[in-house]
């Protein structure tokens, strides 16, 4: 897996076709506070300015000026381009650009000017709109781009942001699944079955991890209603208490299960016959 990533080689014209684009403000606030949390060691530990990329923003480059702004509070040198590979929406948003913040056409291949390596790459609701078979290879190109330690984020969330999954791609392949959820209201954890990423979507049917782990989420969920009386965090928390304690491989704590979120090593959903 290591080789087929970290062998993939970058190619000079745009990776990808133009997909619907569409967006709405503060939509991918969920993953950048992952970004700027768990991953912000990323961007500290870089020796020179970190560039972080916005791929596939859609027709209004708003997610790029809200990921620029909320990683801004992690370092301030922080660079932020945006990549589209539709050439309408890259002029569109030309006039926007600022210290720390450019526009070019690109797709997988990341043409980040200067040939600098991101950091981060943010990829969501862009690969969902692809074939399955078409998602490693995606990521394949794209992680050739990283810089050392270099992480791709591809996921998809609703119209509104209050639904949201990622799977962050390293050199080595896939590392984790995350799924985040708007606690007030929530049903049942189940439902963000509907905002998978590609790589997943489709493998939400019995025999598949990802479905054992949705069907875990939700009778856990169902068994810490008594919870539900000191507020919908602690119940939150108690489900993913017991899923842990089931065996299901947690990564952080209930900092970031407070907040609705949820990560877990890639192995433990890895489809079968998949990346």
């Amino acid at each position: 897996m290591r080789a087929a990533y970290a062998g993939a080689v970058a190619v000079q014209r745009p990776v990808g076709v133009i997909t619907r684009g569409t967006t709405n403000p503060n939509r991918l606030r969920r993953c950048d506070r992952w970004l700027a949390g768990p991953q912000a060691w990323r961007l500290r530990r870089a020796p020179a300015t970190p560039v972080v990329v916005d791929l596939g923003y859609g027709a209004s480059p708003v997610t790029a000026l809200e990921l620029h702004d909320r990683l801004r509070r992690v370092r301030r040198d922080v660079e932020v381009v945006g990549v589209e590979i539709d050439p309408d929406r890259v002029a569109a948003a030309r006039p926007l650009e600022r210290p720390g913040l450019r526009f070019v056409r690109g797709g997988f291949e990341v043409p980040v000017p200067g040939g600098r390596r991101p950091v981060l790459v943010r990829a969501f609701n862009v690969l969902r709109q692809y074939a399955e078979d078409e998602v490693e290879p995606a990521w394949a190109t794209t992680v050739a781009r990283l810089a050392p330690d270099g992480l791709l984020v591809d996921g998809t969330c609703d119209e509104l942001g209050r639904l949201a999954a990622w799977v962050a791609v390293g050199a080595g392949g896939p590392e984790s699944l995350t799924l985040s959820w708007r606690l007030r209201g929530l049903e049942r954890p189940g439902v963000v079955a509907e905002r998978l990423p590609k790589a997943l979507i489709h493998r939400n049917v019995p025999g598949e991890p990802v479905h054992a782990l949705l069907a875990a989420l939700d009778e856990a969920w169902l068994r810490q209603a008594p919870l539900a009386s000191y507020g919908v965090r602690q119940r939150f928390i108690g489900t993913v208490t017991a899923v842990r304690d089931a065996g299901w491989p947690v990564l952080g704590g209930p900092s970031r299960w407070r907040l609705g979120e949820l990560t877990l090593a890639w192995d433990a959903v890895r489809p079968h016959q998949g990346p």
